[in-house]
């Protein structure tokens, strides 16, 4: 029984010189109400953490989680756009449509391959950049099953990921439905290069490229030549003769002056310079830009951390002319959850007023160009870009005009050791002619945490 409670967050805690071990309980208990909603909030999450290392050369972590949970109403709009839960994978409907009901897993194993060599392999999610959101790669989507090499040398930072992800998945709005044969799969090779220049400066360069064996043209071979993690994939999808989908870009991070710093993304999807400098819309000149500003210590005050941030990202981008091409898992985006065709500003601000307790402000505000029936204006990944409405004349927040504003306030004390209560109060406004995209909540929620984070919804 000694090794039972020896350190505060484990329930088991196993240091010996070549295995250590930490087993800890995992609890998310909410309840809130929505302005929309008649019933109450609730989320009702227990499971357990594992994480531990061998010979200090092997780490593994698992997290697993059994979760029900009445959500806000605008996640429920989501859904019975896509009969998808947000950041999960599969799900049933809890009680006859009084909630969801999900598993939930993580994991991977890690290996120091050498003193710069990391090698992982799991089930989880990657997140790439230093903004709220990711125009590269969020942790958005499910987690999915991975291979992941990390080389870290002199000023350089490479990784290099092949992933596997849910292609098409099958269900209704009272949840997933299951396949004998398993859903189709698809796979995103990426790999990102970075680099330190001097002391203040980083600058990173990125290739990813969608594949799938199994697509609307009929190819049913791994493509192979993707797994070599120094190539550019173009040269690879043209050599191939396929069409294959493949981003480009880079992203930085400039330490302007001590507690400011820089930050961006550019994304490239595809695009012709001659159409861009003709101005023209042409619609396959798909791109994304994001840009930011951090600010430690903001005005001298100790504790107080300001955000800002904007992203742009133009219609038809991260969608595909196949039907398993587009920069999606579980028909959720890897990139922005908004996927393309919008404007975004966010701002956040962070404050510690005393220790243990941490206050959070969120407001952001988004145009959104929505697609009118049967008319594809690109906001929606998931479409076949070839069903687009027009050549030319696009322009970011084409098709129905939708405006979504979101707030929120959260208050986080820390009571024991890695176990918080949270108070939060958010309202989110979203304006369309259009009566689906014309809703307000507001959303007030209390919850009790043990070694887990906030599940958010901010979208």
């Amino acid at each position: 029984m000694k090794a039972f409670y020896k350190k505060k967050p484990d329930l088991l805690y196993v240091d010996e010189p070549a295995f250590d071990l930490h087993v800890r309980p995992v609890i998310y208990f909410g309840a809130g109400s929505d302005s929309r909603k008649d019933d109450m909030l609730f989320i009702n999450t227990r499971g357990v953490e594992v994480r531990g290392m061998i010979d200090r050369k092997v780490g593994f972590y698992s997290i697993f989680t059994d979760n029900q949970a009445r959500l806000p109403s605008y996640v429920d709009d989501y859904m019975g756009q896509y009969f998808v839960l947000p950041h999960e994978g599969f799900w049933k409907d809890f009680k006859d449509g009084q909630g969801v009901d999900f598993l939930h897993a993580r994991g991977h194993i890690s290996f120091e391959a050498t003193k710069h060599i990391n090698i992982q392999f799991g089930h989880d999610r990657l997140f790439v950049g230093n903004g709220q959101r990711s125009l590269i790669f969020s942790d958005f989507a499910p987690p999915f099953l991975f291979l992941k090499t990390n080389v870290r040398v002199w000023k350089l930072n490479y990784v290099f990921s092949l992933n596997r992800m849910t292609a098409a998945p099958e269900g209704s709005i009272g949840g997933s439905s299951p396949r004998k044969e398993g859903y189709p799969n698809k796979f995103v090779a990426f790999h990102h290069l970075s680099v330190n220049i001097g002391k203040k400066f980083n600058v990173g360069v990125f290739e990813s490229v969608v594949f799938s064996t199994d697509d609307s043209l009929g190819r049913n071979e791994f493509e192979w030549a993707y797994l070599n993690p120094i190539i550019f994939y173009r040269a690879i999808e043209q050599q191939n003769g396929s069409s294959d989908n493949v981003l480009l870009g880079l992203d930085f991070k400039w330490n302007l002056v001590p507690k400011v710093s820089l930050y961006g993304q550019f994304m490239l999807d595809e695009f012709l310079l001659d159409n861009i400098l003709d101005g023209n819309g042409w619609w396959a000149n798909k791109f994304g830009i994001q840009g930011g500003l951090k600010y430690i210590d903001a005005l001298g005050v100790s504790n107080l951390d300001l955000q800002g941030e904007i992203n742009v990202v133009r219609p038809y981008t991260y969608s595909h002319n196949t039907t398993y091409g587009s920069y999606s898992n579980y028909y959720q985006p890897i990139a922005h959850p908004l996927g393309a065709n919008f404007t975004e500003l966010l701002g956040v601000a962070r404050y510690q007023p005393v220790p243990r307790l941490n206050v959070i402000a969120k407001l952001s505000v988004a145009k959104v160009g929505r697609d009118t029936t049967n008319v594809n204006w690109g906001g929606d990944i998931l479409k076949n870009n070839s069903t687009r409405e027009q050549e030319y004349n696009n322009t970011v927040g084409q098709g129905i005009d939708n405006n979504i504003a979101f707030g929120s306030l959260t208050a986080s004390w820390q009571w024991k050791h890695n176990v918080f209560i949270d108070v939060n109060f958010s309202m989110r406004k979203s304006t369309s002619d259009v009566a689906f995209y014309n809703t307000n909540s507001t959303i007030g929620t209390v919850a009790f945490r043990w070694n887990m984070a906030r599940r958010l919804y901010e979208f």
